[in-house]
């Protein structure tokens, strides 16, 4: 009976809640970012990778699980490589789309121009996915992502041809069928993360906040803005052995009118120089209203994610202004 006592009151101990919480400040991320901004402009721009690295650590790091950090492992130099990889694939695309204009073939250049960023876009995806992953962790256990390039191109190639036929209107569906698709192989150590959300909700959500919006004036956007974050969140689950944790959005459309609102004139008013603020406000604002449903053993998980270092997909997906979080 003892014994018995002593299993459980150790199972109680590792066996708890979690939570996610923000501990950065505005401040400090500013004396980050404008060190960074002038160390990029006295570079032309080939500091970029270093100034990015430092601001991911930072704000990696100043995001707690239960008060323990998270860290994000990638280095300047591993991203300056990448940087240059992604420069001379968008570099190369841009030299063959004018050397086509220039034998008057424009209508064979901007086939190709499409064609290739079509197909550039889930690559960079993939290869974001795969180094950003590799390269954080919390209490010592990286995150990793199991997917497979060729599979995400053919599914986005699929979505993207269903796009032209339907006019724009599959668009949704292929939004979320790449997030189910992205979030299905993400891990954390023997963690399994899954997207459980509907196409059809996502359309009908996208298309009626897209029009409502319009009609109203921008108004019904802070609706739109909170319909859209309680669909991406509470449809996330981790699932580790037969534990469910899953996600749940606590945000509120007053919530969203505050975050948003403060936001724009936080960076109009500042000339941009409040980007910093807007940042920590809005991963605070994140990690205040995500809440994690369930109870984990912490102390049970596996290292099983395999290290990747090479930046490309970052890269590339930072020059074509592609969401890390699809």
């Amino acid at each position: 009976m003892e014994n018995e006592q002593n299993l459980n009151t150790a199972s109680q101990t590792i066996t708890r809640k979690l939570k996610l919480s923000w501990s950065g400040d505005g401040s400090t991320l500013f004396g980050i970012l404008i060190v960074n901004w002038i160390l990029t402009a006295l570079t032309f721009g080939l500091y970029y990778p270093w100034a990015k690295a430092r601001k991911l650590e930072y704000i990696y790091g100043q995001t707690r699980l239960n008060k323990e950090n998270f860290s994000f492992h990638g280095t300047g130099n591993e991203m300056f490589k990448g940087f240059v990889k992604a420069i001379i694939l968008l570099g190369s695309v841009y030299a063959i789309f004018l050397y086509l204009v220039s034998q008057g073939s424009s209508g064979m250049a901007l086939l190709f121009f499409y064609a290739a960023f079509v197909l550039i876009i889930p690559i960079a995806i993939h290869g974001s996915y795969r180094y950003r992953m590799s390269r954080t962790s919390w209490r010592g256990i990286r995150f990793g992502y199991t997917g497979d390039r060729n599979t995400l191109l053919r599914k986005f190639l699929e979505g993207v041809f269903l796009t032209i036929v339907t006019v724009g209107l599959y668009s949704p569906f292929l939004t979320n069928n790449i997030r189910t698709y992205i979030w299905d192989h993400v891990r954390f150590g023997s963690l399994k993360f899954s997207f459980n959300g509907n196409g059809g909700r996502y359309f009908a959500l996208f298309l009626g906040g897209y029009f409502l919006t319009l009609i109203t004036l921008g108004i019904y956007g802070f609706w739109w803005a909170k319909s859209l974050f309680s669909f991406y969140i509470d449809n996330m689950e981790i699932r580790h052995d037969d534990g469910v944790l899953r996600l749940k959005s606590t945000a509120t459309v007053s919530d969203f009118f505050e975050l948003l609102v403060i936001n724009f004139f936080t960076i109009v008013l500042t000339f941009g120089l409040g980007a910093a603020w807007v940042t920590n406000r809005t991963m605070l604002f994140m990690t205040n209203h995500i809440k994690l449903d369930g109870e984990f053993d912490l102390d049970n998980l596996l290292q099983v994610q395999e290290d990747f270092r090479d930046a490309t997909g970052d890269e590339a997906g930072d020059l074509l202004d592609i969401d890390f979080i699809i």
